[in-house]
């Protein structure tokens, strides 16, 4: 994320530093633009706006008797939004500017009708308020206010026309729907009735209520009738033992034994079976008189269970004695206790049988009840369902009967919602249109895209080097010195060793506290770091002419020899001479006469300090780089090598020439002076070639004559001006040199 950001800042940078080299296009183009503009206003005629106000509000008239007075009312026109943006389409609709073109009788330049499209209303609403501003820009004042006025007295018409229509239209709507309404309002109604009679309802509500403590009393009963039934149970069941038959036989041998010829029978039978027991105990068996007694107890008996059938019926006795053929006369044979006994044996049966039919009786209820109470909740639910669906119906068909009352009244009404509070008057000054402000801002915003865009296109279509940056890219030598571009009105008094006729281009000697001096000590200082090999003979060129390699070459030597080493100063350019014109010397001895044996070294070398001398270029022969091609040359560079500790060289330029590359090979190193927005591409491709070509050891690149505000801002910063001169200082420090060698 911090390179993209550092990327980004970067490009931005670069984009800004090419608007600050193309400064005059930016600002020619815009001038051109703004002028053209100005112009284009100049031609336009005066325009006049009128405005007219309408108030939007609901209808009074009505409110007062409280009919109708929804009808006409904005917010029944748009429930979401606002209402007033509805009005203001309404406004500027094609009919109601046909209306006006046909009552004003608008014509267009050829005397035709006036389109409605090219009749420009505006209508603005004012905010906070229930209020449309209408306004329209003419050439013609007069025309514009009336304009203004019979639209929004068409509007107005139009308005009300169109409220009494809705009104109308409501109204024959709600007459067909009323028998509708009326007709479900009946069905809702029967429909609930069936139900409640289906049902049995009267009260759903209390009805549950009653039927929740009814069964809370049914139970209490059905619990108590459950007791007593349990104790006479159980009384019954005692007794029916005492008795030793079954309860039905108890009650039915009881009853029969009370019959008077049963028991006339009965007494017989008991006083035969006395007499038979007494005679068994006489005589034997087979005794006559024992047989007789036999034969009357058989008969009495046979007798008995005669009558006993005669009472009760065969079906009688089979329901008393069961499986039994007849009933056993020791059966018959009640006491007055046992008599007592299935009486009182019979009534607690019955008790019992009374309380058995109670608690089915109380059961059945109970069952009846909660079935009911099973389907209270349906019940509830489709009772409320039904009266839901009245109540609906009966407030439809309140509503439209109320709503058809209000229509009724509301047609003999004058209905709308629009009202003119303000009529448009004759404008006496013109406004600025709309054109002219597009005009006066676009021709200022055109103008700077399309000055921005020429600027891009020149730099782009410039194929020269404009900053250090490109150019230390290019190249990819080490940079070692940033000379700034100095331009001075004065200098500081030169140095006294220094002769008069010194140039005021070699800033070290004229103006030694400088920040072009200050710039060439670094250089001095990076030329000392860049080796571990001691560099002592050092060739200066550049690409092209024109980037100061003579100017470069005079300053390092100058800066040089001001810390106390002893310089020569060559002019190897014998094409185009300048260092005599810098130091103010006389060339009329020179390199290359030593080189042809013309003069000796004492003969051309000038001092200069006494620690810098100069050796002019000389006679300029035909062909120079047969002289600096030569053994005579590399004699010289050494004897030059024993007498000064540094020997600078300032040959031609790189491209058309091969001087710097020949003379390159045979000292320590070249320094390359590359000037930011002289030299292009091509010329910098040539250059780096034919170095490369010529196996020179290439020192580094020096930066010459940088304007600090079109380079990156890493390059330079802002100080304080030096000795009276107001220049931008260079940030040239030695360890961001020393670390772009390395």
């Amino acid at each position: 994320m911090e390179t993209k950001g550092y990327q980004e800042e970067v490009d931005i940078q670069k984009y800004w530093l090419v608007l600050k080299r193309r400064w005059p296009i930016v600002a020619g183009v815009v001038l051109a633009s703004v002028g053209l503009s100005s112009f284009a206003v100049f031609l336009q005629k005066p325009k006049y706006q009128a405005s007219g106000m309408l108030l939007f509000q609901s209808d009074r008239t009505s409110s007062l008797t409280k009919v109708g007075e929804k009808i006409g009312d904005l917010e029944s026109l748009m429930r979401e939004g606002n209402p007033l943006e509805t009005q203001s389409v309404i406004l500027t609709s094609q009919p109601i500017l046909e209306e006006v073109i046909k009552t004003l009788e608008l014509k267009d330049k050829k005397g035709n009708t006036l389109d409605p499209e090219s009749l420009k209303i505006k209508v603005e609403p004012i905010v906070g308020t229930d209020v449309l501003q209408v306004s329209y820009t003419s050439e013609n004042p007069e025309l514009a206010a009336s304009v203004v006025n019979q639209l929004m007295k068409s509007y107005v018409a139009n308005n009300i026309q169109s409220n009494r229509s809705q009104v109308f239209a409501a109204g024959e709507f709600i007459k067909k729907q009323l028998p509708y309404a009326r007709a479900e309002l009946d069905r809702s109604a029967e429909a609930l009735r069936q139900f409640k009679i289906q049902y049995k309802i009267i009260e759903l509500p209390e009805e549950a209520s009653a039927a929740v403590k009814n069964l809370g009393q049914i139970d209490q009963e059905i619990n108590q009738a459950r007791a007593a039934l349990a104790d006479v149970s159980a009384q019954e069941a005692k007794m029916n033992s005492q008795l030793n038959l079954a309860g039905d036989q108890a009650v039915e041998v009881t009853s029969i034994s009370q019959i008077p010829g049963v028991q006339e029978v009965l007494s017989e039978l008991q006083k035969v079976q006395t007499k038979l027991a007494n005679e068994k105990a006489r005589y034997t068996s087979e005794h006559p008189d024992i047989a007789e007694l036999k034969n009357q107890e058989v008969t009495l008996n046979a007798l008995l269970q005669q009558r006993i059938e005669q009472v009760l019926g065969t079906k009688g006795i089979k329901q008393v004695l069961g499986t039994q053929k007849n009933v056993p006369p020791g059966k018959l044979q009640v006491g007055k206790i046992k008599e007592n006994l299935t009486s009182e044996f019979a009534k607690i049966q019955a008790q019992r049988q009374g309380l058995e039919s109670k608690i089915q009786a109380l059961s059945n209820i109970q069952a009846s009840y909660k079935q009911r109470l099973a389907m209270m909740p349906n019940l509830e639910k489709k009772q409320g369902d039904l009266e839901r669906k009245l109540s609906i119906s009966k407030k439809n068909y309140e509503n439209l009967v109320s709503t058809l009352q209000e229509i009724e009244v509301a047609e003999k009404q004058t209905v709308g919602n629009a009202k003119e509070i303000q009529a448009a008057k004759v404008p006496k000054k013109p406004v600025l249109s709309k054109v002219v402000l597009l005009l006066a801002g676009g021709g200022v915003f055109v103008g700077l895209l399309l000055g921005i865009a020429a600027a891009f296109f020149v730099d782009l279509v410039d194929r020269s080097l404009k900053t250090v940056k490109e150019a230390e890219t290019f190249f990819g030598y080490t940079l070692l010195g940033l000379i700034p571009k100095f331009e001075s009105n004065t200098t500081s008094t030169p140095d006294k060793l220094m002769s008069e006729g010194v140039s005021a281009r070699v800033i070290v000697a004229t103006s030694p506290r400088s920040v072009i001096h200050e710039a060439y000590q670094m250089l001095q200082a990076n030329l000392k770091f860049i080796s571990h090999k001691k560099v002592r003979t050092i060739v200066v060129t550049s690409s092209v002419p024109g980037e100061g390699k003579s100017e470069v070459s005079a300053n390092l030597a100058a800066v040089l020899a001001q810390a106390g080493r002893r310089v020569l100063l060559v002019d190897a350019d014998m094409r185009k001479p300048t260092q005599h014109h810098l130091w103010g010397v006389i060339n009329s001895v020179g390199l290359s006469n030593m080189i042809v044996c013309q003069a000796e070294f004492p003969q051309g070398v000038q001092t200069v300090t006494k620690h810098l001398s100069v050796l002019t270029a000389g006679v300029v022969p035909p062909n120079p780089l047969a002289l600096i091609d030569s053994d005579r040359m590399a004699t010289l560079i050494k004897m030059f090598s024993d007498k000064y500790d540094y020997i600078v060289f300032d040959t031609p330029p790189l491209v058309g020439t091969a001087d710097a590359a020949v003379l390159g090979k045979m000292a320590d190193g070249v320094l390359l002076v590359v000037r930011p927005g002289v030299v292009d591409s091509a010329s910098a491709t040539a250059a780096k070639s034919l170095l490369e070509r010529s196996d020179a050891n290439i020192l580094g690149m020096i930066a010459n004559a940088v304007n600090v505000k079109h380079e990156p801002g890493n390059y330079f910063y802002y100080s304080s001006p030096r000795v009276g001169q107001s220049v931008v200082e260079t940030e040239v420090g030695t360890q961001q040199w020393t670390h772009k060698s390395t």
